[in-house]
């Protein structure tokens, strides 16, 4: 038990010191940024050098940056991201009410990727010369286009054209959110699943002229369970380690996805943020980004005694 502790305790106090950088460079780049909350909510507008400085005391402003970003930390240590410069409330409220939109939205792409990216995959790798080559043509194209691009082309054809989706909002209702998110789901998930697809095909490819596959086709296995009782099973762990990676990188395309089909997530909140130059709500926003993936990270890294075992012997022996 000790041994499989100990390198968890240091991968996780690791991983808190990677959120600790991340807070102090993203603190760091909105105190470098142009602009201020207080040109924000002045607005050019003529205000008394009272109400000036109230502004600056609220945001504390005339502190020193380091006495800045530790009273900011304190606060996101508990929960409190500031206040909004834009909306005016609490940011943790203001994340906390986007967060179902995104989350539904990113869940759902991720089930488009892992099921779309590792059942095609499999599929290429034992049909080569048939489905093989069109899932080659057809992913390569899906990883060079654009999200946004692809968010477009879906709003014009099956939007617009076909009315067969909604082209904006996020529904209302669990049934009704699938149908609204369809589409930006599919946008989002695209790319990522062209790009499970070619990796899990690689794997299995490699994984189908192992020594242990030949074995069990010599024993009379069943095509069915020599893929993926033997095949699968030993060419898995690169595909959970993508999976991992790409669907944590999500939430940076939701920016994108959530723009174009008007919705009222996470990446679109961020988008809003930027342009208005509501640092509390950016700083907060880009902290949560990294936090996701950084965890996300962990729960690959905790997967992949379990997925190989050889590892967790090696693991052992240390």
């Amino acid at each position: 038990m000790s041994a499989w502790l100990l390198p968890l305790a240091r991968r996780v106090g690791s991983l808190a010191l990677v959120l600790l950088a991340t807070s102090f460079i993203v603190f760091g780049a909105m105190y470098l940024a142009p602009g201020s909350p207080e040109s924000f909510l002045v607005r050019g507008n003529s205000v008394t050098a009272e109400t000036l400085q109230a502004i600056r005391d609220q945001y504390h402003l005339d502190e020193p940056f380091l006495s800045q970003y530790v009273l900011w930390l304190g606060g996101v240590v508990h929960g409190d991201f500031g206040l909004s410069i834009q909306f005016r409330q609490p940011v943790a409220e203001l994340i906390a009410s986007r967060v179902p939109t995104t989350a539904m939205l990113v869940g759902y792409a991720a089930v488009l990727i892992l099921v779309v990216g590792v059942l095609v995959g499999v599929l290429a790798a034992v049909k080569r010369g048939g489905v093989d080559g069109t899932a080659i043509v057809v992913s390569t194209v899906a990883m060079a286009t654009p999200s946004f691009v692809v968010a477009m082309a879906l709003t014009s054809l099956f939007a617009v054209t076909l009315g067969w989706f909604p082209a904006f909002g996020a529904g209302e209702g669990f049934g009704d959110r699938l149908w609204h998110l369809t589409l930006p789901a599919v946008a989002l998930a695209l790319s990522s699943a062209a790009l499970v697809l070619r990796t899990t095909r690689t794997s299995m490819i490699g994984a189908l002229g192992k020594e242990y596959v030949e074995t069990a086709r010599v024993r009379g296995f069943s095509s069915s369970r020599v893929v993926w009782g033997q095949a699968f099973r030993g060419g898995i762990v690169p595909v959970v380690t993508l999976a991992g990676l790409v669907i944590s990188g999500l939430l940076v395309t939701t920016t994108i996805v959530e723009t174009v089909f008007g919705l009222n997530g996470i990446g679109s909140l961020l988008v809003q943020a930027v342009n208005v130059k509501d640092f509390p709500v950016v700083q907060a926003v880009i902290l949560i980004i990294v936090a996701v993936f950084v965890l996300s990270n962990l729960v690959v890294d905790l997967l992949y005694p379990v997925l190989e075992p050889r590892a967790r012997a090696k693991g052992g022996a240390r």
